[in-house]
């Protein structure tokens, strides 16, 4: 940041601005208004607005609205497959310009070096990251993860300039239920900013959880359940991801009047899906195609995002505030022409110059060989409880399904929409193999494999054939992760994500281009999944209702347990 006189003096007038952007209407975020005069930047900060000035370089806008940088107000970089710097590149010239990150993907997996990887990397990109500590590494007790982190091994991480508090607390059975190590985590943060994870949570259960000082929530998938938590007091996070997509039942909601309490994330999105559609840009404008008023769907992803995460040098474009500012075409289409991070414009040689840091998390993948009678459904009775799938959500079912037995075995039904999923531990600890059965991705035939697995990332593989899936998953231990499509005892198409075998060191174009091959692949098999793989990973995570599945069993989510075998 230039110096205080520096600021001052230009954005008086007594010295040449830095930068000075002409010709565009400024979006008003206070009234709603399009305004008319120059916006002066000194450094990093904007310095002055509405009136005449003169500068070093003047950027012509003409014809083009200016509103404040976008704010994804919660996502896992990881879920989009690339690392921190290829996502800063894919996501940036969409306007995105601030990121608030929980990284415990990464540290389910390899622990506090996935965080430091995280805040080591937020030094060099350009759009602000924002590292969020992790709270829940592993997110229970009924999964084998890489790493634990308890309280004592977040205290050191605290205080790093891209930190602002504790991410996601989704162990909500722990916090209503006080358990000692949750507690622990809680007054570590207490008095500051605590990100919830709270899905169906409502009542007494929500006024205890909210009672602990935790602030905000993206797991609200209805208007009903969005409207008792914003009346309770916390912030509602509206997600649209690649599999959760809880954007339209929530826009309704969005108004000038819940605007300032109400912001928006990704949660989880890949670069196929911001390639076809766009990030937080597709979500404004798909929002006021759909009738929110442009003035709180703006005002949701830059102020409102800022206050709720008490970022105050961000949000408008004001004098004092951070140069975020992204040129569009128009409020309704909000394409952007032009991005400013920090008063640098987003162009490749911005890209080009900025630092690095060295990846990490190589060699994770340390899963025993997998042989095809270990995907065997092993049971003693017919009636089967089976994951359902609810396209668009990470929520599932609980279906129970007759199931017949032969030799010992339940055989997958694709018939019946009825296919073996199965988790393998694969962080060298224990070699564990889980398996059972889920309805709604239409499989007919091969596997599909994938160390996407949330949150402790283990081996999930959903298949028809056992030796399909036995080939499949020993695959993902060759190339340190990734996706795997097989059938008939062929590999038909893979991405490796060799970084903690959940990211890729590709460009973002690459795996953009391997995700439309993998689609393909998975629709050859009868998938009709929009996106199998992340809907996949999601099966497999605990604290997410009604039924999963991790590497020490099928999971009763609503009753916290794994149910007997």
């Amino acid at each position: 940041m230039a110096d205080l006189e520096t600021r001052i003096a230009q954005g008086r007038g007594d010295a040449p601005a830095d930068r000075v952007l002409r010709g565009g209407r400024i979006l008003d975020l206070v009234t709603g208004d399009l305004l008319e005069g120059d916006v002066a930047i000194c450094g990093d900060t904007i310095v002055g607005i509405l009136e005449d000035y003169e500068a070093g370089e003047v950027i012509d806008v003409s014809g083009l609205i200016l509103v404040p940088g976008f704010i994804d107000t919660h996502l896992h970089i990881e879920s989009s497959l690339v690392t921190p710097f290829e996502f800063d590149r894919c996501v940036t010239p969409r306007g995105v310009t601030t990121a608030i990150c929980d990284p415990h993907e990464i540290a389910n997996v390899i622990g506090a070096a996935g965080i430091r990887y995280f805040q080591e990397a937020s030094a060099h990109t350009l759009m602000d990251i924002r590292v969020q500590l992790s709270s829940c590494v592993p997110s229970t007790h009924m999964e084998t993860a890489g790493a634990e982190l308890l309280a004592e091994d977040l205290a050191p991480l605290m205080g790093h300039p891209s930190g602002i508090g504790l991410a996601e607390f989704m162990n909500y059975p722990g916090v209503i239920h006080r358990d000692p190590e949750a507690m622990k985590k809680l007054r570590l943060f207490e008095g500051g900013h605590v990100d919830g994870h709270c899905p169906l949570l409502s009542g007494k259960d929500l006024n205890a959880y909210v009672a602990a000082g935790i602030r905000t929530e993206h797991e609200a998938t209805s208007a009903g359940e969005a409207l008792e938590k914003l009346r309770k007091g916390m912030r509602v996070l509206i997600r649209d991801g690649s599999v959760s997509k809880d954007m339209h039942a929530l826009q309704p909601l969005l108004s000038e009047r819940t605007a300032p309490y109400m912001c928006l994330c990704t949660d989880d999105r890949n670069p196929l899906d911001i390639a076809e559609h766009g990030h937080l840009d597709y979500m404004i404008r798909t929002m006021i195609a759909l009738g929110t008023p442009p003035l709180a769907a703006y005002r949701a992803a830059t102020l409102s995002a800022a206050e709720a995460f008490g970022l105050k040098d961000r949000g408008m474009i004001a004098p004092g505030k951070r140069a975020d500012i992204v040129a569009i075409d128009s409020l309704e289409g909000c394409h952007a022409q032009m991005v400013l991070a920090g008063g640098v414009v987003a162009t490749d040689a911005a890209f080009a110059a900025r630092g690095s840091v060295e990846s990490v998390g190589r060699g994770s993948v340390k899963a025993p060989r997998l042989v095809p009678g270990q995907f065997r459904a092993i049971g003693n009775r017919e009636e089967t409880d089976v994951i359902g799938i609810r396209e668009g959500q990470i929520l599932t079912d609980h279906l129970r399904e007759t199931i017949a037995i032969e030799d010992g075995d339940k055989r997958p039904d694709a018939a019946r929409d009825l296919v073996r999923i199965a988790v393998a531990e694969r962080h060298g600890k224990n070699g564990n193999v889980a398996t059972g059965f889920v309805k709604g991705f239409g499989l007919q035939s091969g596997a599909i494999a994938s160390t996407v697995c949330h949150d402790h990332h283990n081996i999930a593989c959903v298949g028809v054939d056992y030796d399909d899936m036995a080939l499949a998953a020993n695959r993902l231990e060759e190339i340190e992760g990734g996706f795997v499509v097989a059938r008939g005892g062929d590999i038909l198409a893979e991405l490796a994500l060799p970084v903690a075998g959940l990211m890729s060191l590709a460009p973002f174009e690459e795996v953009r281009d391997r995700l439309v091959e993998l689609r393909a692949a998975a629709r050859s098999l009868g998938v009709t999944l929009e996106e199998p793989f992340l809907q996949l990973a999601f099966l497999a995570l605990p604290v997410i209702p009604s039924l999963k599945i991790t590497d020490r069993g099928m999971v009763d989510v609503l009753k916290f347990e794994i149910i007997p075998g």
